[in-house]
């Protein structure tokens, strides 16, 4: 599997069904997030970070509880800067049915963010989260203002993801972007952050490494 931490996120123009229902056929990522490049590929904008989720498909069972978790926290992920993005390879009807779908028939009501239709599979090749040529694993990634992909996580088909987990690496690329400082382990927003230097490490650890 690919590892993209640290490359530029394959942009994409796709199909999707946006939060107020419409349609979208030339939904596009970097866009969507507001990045510009010229010609060369290079940050002529840069815009706001993006959290692309794949998920296999819908109407099916552990997926509309991520959905639904991550549909929860749309404010406070867009309080942070992020958008949130949903990708499958259902077409955009079976998106729309399924919004239209009550929750308590197994539907994920009205989310308000893009579900972007990925039936030809391209994206989620792209990403290298493709499962025998059929659908996607559990993928998350992570992207910068600039369109770079800094987080990357993918769960097998039976494995829920942790949406607050999203939300946290959100919160510590915000934290390091802001003062610079690096984030050590099981960091969460309000916490001390560490200076990326022998002496930070120390004074880290001299304070934390017991609650660690």
């Amino acid at each position: 599997m690919a590892v993209l931490v640290g490359k530029t996120a394959p942009d994409f123009t796709a199909s999707a069904v946006l939060a107020d229902n419409s349609f979208d056929d030339k939904f596009n990522l970097f866009n969507h997030l507001g990045i510009k490049r010229d010609a060369s590929g290079k940050v002529s904008k840069k815009g706001r970070k993006g959290i692309l989720f794949f998920y296999p498909l819908d109407f099916t069972f552990v997926c509309p509880s991520e959905i639904i978790a991550f549909n929860n926290r749309v404010k406070e992920f867009k309080a942070r800067g992020a958008e949130l993005i949903g990708v499958s390879v259902d077409s955009k009807f079976s998106h729309f049915a399924w919004k239209n779908t009550p929750v308590e028939k197994g539907g994920i009501g009205n989310v308000q963010f893009p579900l972007v239709s990925d039936l030809t599979k391209s994206i989620a090749r792209d990403y290298d989260v493709l499962l025998n040529e059929s659908v996607a694993f559990r993928g998350v990634f992570l992207i910068d203002g600039e369109g770079v992909v800094r987080h990357q996580i993918v769960n097998d088909l039976p494995l829920g993801r942790n949406v607050d987990e999203a939300l946290r690496m959100v919160d510590a690329l915000n934290f390091h972007e802001e003062h610079g400082e690096v984030c050590p382990a099981n960091w969460n927003r309000g916490d001390e952050g560490m200076k990326a230097s022998a002496d930070g490490v120390a004074s880290y650890l001299k304070k934390h490494a017991s609650k660690l």
